[in-house]
């Protein structure tokens, strides 16, 4: 069926099959899930498109190169469908390597084809919402991640690849060595450029996390300006050598270890392979005749070599089980058996000795999780010991840090008892639970998990109540929830706008403009959020920081005013009775980029509403 020739309504039931389609265990499981995800998040975009004036048509769109994205947007959900039906059926034990092989090639065709089709969207001919707009950019900034995971494409081929069917038999044929041949040489790249939207770039956003008392500081600035400062860095990319990857992770080894199939792997993956029954090697589908893992010396050594001339921080590995900084897996294995101690005194020490190995380095953050510590804290985080509790709040934040620890943590069900710890822990704790949830929700997919359980309304009310350190420790998690276009309604009926316009007007030493600014910049194309600034009366305020604040601060301020003022003649009208004029004129011409953008636009409305 071609695209051009599929309507809105059509597609949307599409979607909703899509939704429906079971996701059962196996080794595509999250590739599964995460593609369902992100598929599912077009449903709005579709709708506004299928109310929009005039539609699509599919006679226009076969004659107009304006609605290709349309065709790559319907072939890629159609391919989706397809793959997602089979991959739901598909046992590894049962099937070739090829067969794995051609998924996961699949995978990346329909993930680079939905990315393509947003790219190209024509918002100008339709009336889509700043919301629904918001959630294609998160949708393409996830597909564009999952593809620098998968590693460098041809599009052609892809093109090619996934207007074939993808029936139950395809997996086993013998037509795929050319994909075979494609796939072993997929090496993971790391690209350098923009990736997030402007506003992700708030200076905000460099409070993070590091504001956190036991956090690994470089590690966490590290983190969170991974996100908000791509621009500043170089456009070169590094392409690391196939050999030098392990074939679970597809990330550069630091532990390499040999199997007894001969194929060597990531020391922490393919134990954690076994560790859940698995009995065959993941690379060769041969049984395992033995579970004995051989240290790959040669092969470390040869890493470790590439890594100094391309002056590369070398991974840190762990040998015998002992990490290159001291951490002793026996050890850690021993605290870990002591968090279940029916002694208070010694889960307490146990606990405060783990939040101090976490703090040290990201070798103990791994072995902790692997001694299987995280379901075990959180089970803690709900501890009557105030001691035990703020330990445990901590050595969570502290592991969290470790991006492979985000999904056990949740897995683990942390958020619920995160949120106790937020809304009735010490300050102290309170503090670091507002921590944790920042660290957590960069994954996306766990900002929804986080908005729903009812962690907005406690982050206000630390806003609001909290110490400095718990203020911007709020400010921090709220602005990355209402990233969210869902949470955004939640923070406004929580009363995030009143606590923030206070701030805007705050006179003392801990004085946080930025951080309400930034927050309000995410929150005015929401409706709810637009009608309670405007009842807040803020416009005073937003001027005046335009005619006086810092160039972040006015940047904000017009992106904030601009939101607020569209499609509203009676705004415009009143804010240039306050004097939005003169300041507009001076940032159109010496702000920030967006800071021109911004006021270019606002100008050019208040002109219009003055003729």
């Amino acid at each position: 069926m071609a695209g051009v020739n599929v309507s809105p309504a059509t597609l949307l039931e599409l979607i909703s099959e899509i939704a429906e389609i079971p996701i059962n265990a196996g080794v595509f499981k999250k590739d599964c899930a995460d593609l369902t995800r992100r598929v599912c998040l077009l449903t709005h975009l579709v709708e506004e498109i299928r109310d929009s004036i005039p539609p699509i048509d599919s006679a226009a769109a076969a004659s107009s190169s304006e609605n290709d994205w349309w065709s790559d947007l319907v072939v890629g959900v159609q391919a989706a469908k397809r793959l997602l039906s089979s991959a739901t059926r598909f046992q590894a034990r049962d099937s070739s390597d090829g067969a794995v092989k051609r998924i996961s090639f699949q995978l990346q065709c329909i993930t680079w084809k939905l990315e393509k089709a947003l790219s190209n969207l024509p918002y100008d001919l339709y009336d889509i919402s700043d919301e629904v707009g918001e959630q294609v950019e998160l949708a393409r900034s996830q597909l564009r991640r999952a593809m620098q995971r998968y590693g460098s494409w041809n599009s052609n081929k892809f093109s090619r690849e996934l207007s074939e069917p993808m029936e139950r038999g395809a997996f086993n044929s013998v037509k795929i060595k050319a994909e075979e041949e494609k796939l072993e040489g997929i090496s993971e790249t790391v690209h350098y450029g923009e990736e997030k939207k402007q506003l992700r770039k708030s200076s905000s956003i460099s409070l993070a996390f590091y504001l956190s008392k036991d956090a690994d500081t470089d590690r966490l600035d590290k983190m969170v300006t991974k996100n908000t400062d791509e621009s500043k860095k170089p456009s070169d990319k590094l392409t690391i050598p196939v050999d030098f990857l392990c074939p679970v992770s597809l990330e550069l080894m630091k532990d390499p270890v040999i199997v007894a199939t001969g194929q060597t792997y990531e020391r922490a993956y393919i134990q954690r392979w076994i560790d859940c029954g698995n009995l065959t090697c993941p690379k060769t589908q041969q049984k395992l005749e033995n579970f004995t893992l051989t240290p790959n010396y040669v092969l470390r050594s040869l890493i470790s070599r590439w890594c100094t001339e391309h002056n590369i921080e070398q991974p840190a590995g762990c040998i015998n089980g002992r990490s290159k900084n001291g951490g002793d897996m026996s050890v850690i294995k021993a605290l870990v058996h002591k968090l279940s101690s029916r002694s208070v005194e010694e889960r307490r020490n146990a606990v405060s000795e783990i939040r101090s190995l976490s703090k040290r380095s990201t070798d103990n953050r791994i072995l902790i999780a692997e001694a299987g510590a995280i379901p075990v804290l959180v089970n803690l985080l709900t501890s009557e010991d105030v001691a035990t509790q703020e330990n445990a709040i901590t050595c969570v934040l502290n592991l969290s840090i470790y991006d492979n620890n985000k999904e056990l943590i949740m897995f683990a069900g942390a958020v619920t008892s995160i949120v106790q710890v937020l809304r009735a822990g010490t300050m102290e704790a309170r503090e670091n639970a507002a921590a944790t949830l920042f660290s957590l929700s960069l994954a996306d997919e766990n900002k929804i998990i986080i908005g729903g359980s009812g962690a907005i309304p406690a982050l206000v009310d630390l806003l609001e109540n909290g110490t400095p350190r718990g203020k911007k420790d709020a400010a921090t998690a709220l602005f990355n929830l209402c990233i969210y276009q869902g949470n955004k309604g939640r923070a406004v009926r929580a009363g995030i706008v009143p606590a923030l316009v206070k701030m805007l007007s705050d006179s003392s030493s801990h004085r946080m403009v930025d951080e309400a600014l930034t927050i309000l910049s995410v929150l005015a194309n929401n409706l709810d959020a637009k009608a309670a600034i405007v009842k807040a009366n803020t416009l005073p305020a937003l001027i005046g920081i335009l005619q006086t604040g810092q160039a972040r601060n006015r940047e904000n301020a017009a992106a904030i005013l601009l939101s607020l003022c569209k499609r509203d003649n009676e705004k415009l009208v009143s804010i240039g009775r306050l004097g939005a004029v003169v300041p507009l004129m001076d940032l159109s011409k010496n702000g920030t980029e967006r800071g021109k953008r911004k006021a270019t636009s606002l100008l050019e409305l208040l002109r219009k509403a003055c003729q």
